[in-house]
């Protein structure tokens, strides 16, 4: 019997009428947070490049996964051979220069032929826009990048990074142009266009702004903490300190990277 094979046994039996009263209790609904919780946790893992915590979070997100499949096979809609057999369907036809006898020049072409071949499958059939399909409970960079690379596939795009570049000095103007005593809703919809341009220009430039806005929090944070620290071995409260102070040893923990 196989690991996999273990854990869906294990599974079952959780669930099962002499297994754990809170296993027993959940839904798809209320797994949902678990679900999201580990995919996070995973992304932390890749980050600490450390194989053995990497290992350890996917073995987490493997369990969601597992029990969403026992819930879908009690009920009789699904289970974790037939979602394997289905992912299976998705890879050889969305890859037919794997499996089939089509060519592809790159990886742009391959991204290409990956919409158009979804595009006829099945469950993407009702779809009526090629917006269509693109989670709303994506974090709102990656959306906005997903969203922008739909409408760029049917040509909708600039032609260089020019174009999006020159779009996030129009979006700042109309910021300051707004003022700070502005609506709430009129400097929510001018810091909304202001970061669409912005999530325009990374994909330009090659960069997932999600995770670049990631690692920029990380970076504030060493740098932040690092003020912190300063202060307690002077013997100081942070919250003691003047804005010139915390200037100082930002500039210093900056320069240490």
């Amino acid at each position: 019997m196989t690991a996999v094979e273990k854990l869906v046994r294990a599974m079952a039996r959780l669930r099962g009428p002499s297994g754990c009263p809170w296993d027993r209790e959940q839904t798809h609904e209320s797994l949902k947070p678990y679900v999201l919780e580990e995919t996070y946790e995973l992304l932390e893992a890749i980050d600490s490049n450390d194989p053995a915590k990497i290992a350890n979070e996917l073995g987490d997100l493997l369990l969601q996964v597992v029990f969403h499949a026992q819930l879908g096979a009690e009920r009789g809609e699904f289970d974790l051979e037939s979602v394997a057999e289905r992912i299976i369907s998705k890879l050889v036809h969305r890859h037919p220069h794997v499996f089939g006898t089509a060519t592809v020049e790159d990886a742009d072409e391959v991204l290409k032929n990956w919409e158009l071949l979804k595009a006829q499958e099945p469950e993407t059939s009702d779809r009526t826009s090629v917006l269509d399909g693109v989670p709303a409970a994506l974090p709102a960079l990656r959306r906005a990048t997903k969203i922008q690379k739909r409408a760029a596939h049917v040509g909708f795009d600039w032609e260089d990074v020019t174009g999006p570049l020159a779009k996030i000095d129009e979006e700042t103007r109309e910021l300051r142009a707004a003022g700070t005593d502005a609506p709430r809703a009129k400097l929510a919809e001018e810091i909304g266009d202001l970061l669409f341009a912005v999530a325009n220009a990374s994909r330009f430039y090659g960069v997932d702004p999600e995770e670049a806005l990631r690692q920029t929090i990380e970076k504030f944070c060493r740098r932040f903490q690092h003020i912190e620290e300063s202060a307690r071995r002077a013997g100081r409260d942070v919250r003691e300190m003047s804005l010139e102070e915390m200037d100082a040893l930002w500039e210093e923990a900056k320069a240490g990277g």
